[in-house]
């Protein structure tokens, strides 16, 4: 997803180049289909044809993403451990500095 972020619209190949680039042993290019293919499938890009070549983009900002996977990990916790996971969040928030929970407060509230 960094790659896609860092530039917007990307092709298959392209990522592949960025990411072997950053190691000792290349991935194939059917390993970068799959996984993009599967982000896709799951809503997180967004996929266009140009010619033959398909290009992606990202259907969230890092930031939305971030909220929705906070949302999610959340979500999962309070579903499993019910009202034990909700103190163990009230704890922490009490142990904050006061400025930092107001501002945590702001933006629960989409302030």
């Amino acid at each position: 997803m960094d790659a896609v972020w860092k530039d917007g619209e990307v092709s298959i190949r392209a990522v592949m180049e960025t990411l072997n680039r950053r190691t000792r042993r290349d991935r194939a290019y059917t390993t970068f289909l799959t996984a993009m293919r599967r982000l896709h499938s799951k809503g997180l890009l967004r996929r266009r044809r140009e010619g033959k070549t398909d290009l992606y983009s990202p259907a969230y900002t890092r930031e939305e993403y971030d909220q929705l996977r906070a949302q999610a990990g959340v979500a999962s916790l309070v579903d499993e451990y019910g009202d034990v996971a909700l103190a163990q969040f009230a704890r922490r928030v009490a142990e904050l500095d006061p400025a930092r929970r107001r501002a945590l407060e702001r933006l629960a509230r989409g302030d």
